[in-house]
């Protein structure tokens, strides 16, 4: 399962190996000044946005990789399951719009997160 860790100054998501073939994605390094909110994300296959490209995706079951919509920056999904799941608010600085992945215990990953950005 994901993993959202702090490193230095970057947030990152961690993926096993199989997520990372699915996602068809090494993983994604955000600087932690860019993240403008994060928070869990009880919906969190009503709060994908765009086409996967590239990606795997499977409706209500997995979705992992680069999400596209036009007019804006891509997200990364890493979602799979029907559990609650963590969205990252980016800011412009970031190549993403939005992170949406789910983690083992989003209400504890959330806060520890948070920790680590008022750091």
């Amino acid at each position: 399962m994901a993993t959202l860790a702090i490193h230095g100054d970057e947030l990152c998501v961690c993926l096993t190996g199989l997520e990372k073939l699915a996602a068809m994605y090494g993983g994604v390094r955000v600087p932690l000044a860019a993240v403008s909110a994060i928070a869990v994300e009880p919906d969190p296959w009503g709060a994908l946005r765009g086409i996967r490209a590239p990606g795997t995706g499977i409706p209500g079951v997995i979705a992992y990789g680069v999400r596209r919509a036009t007019g804006g920056r891509p997200d990364f999904a890493a979602v799979h399951g029907r559990g609650p799941a963590i969205r990252v608010e980016l800011g412009p600085t970031a190549h993403f719009g939005r992170l949406l992945v789910t983690v083992a215990d989003p209400a504890g990953t959330v806060a520890a997160v948070t920790r680590g950005i008022g750091a």
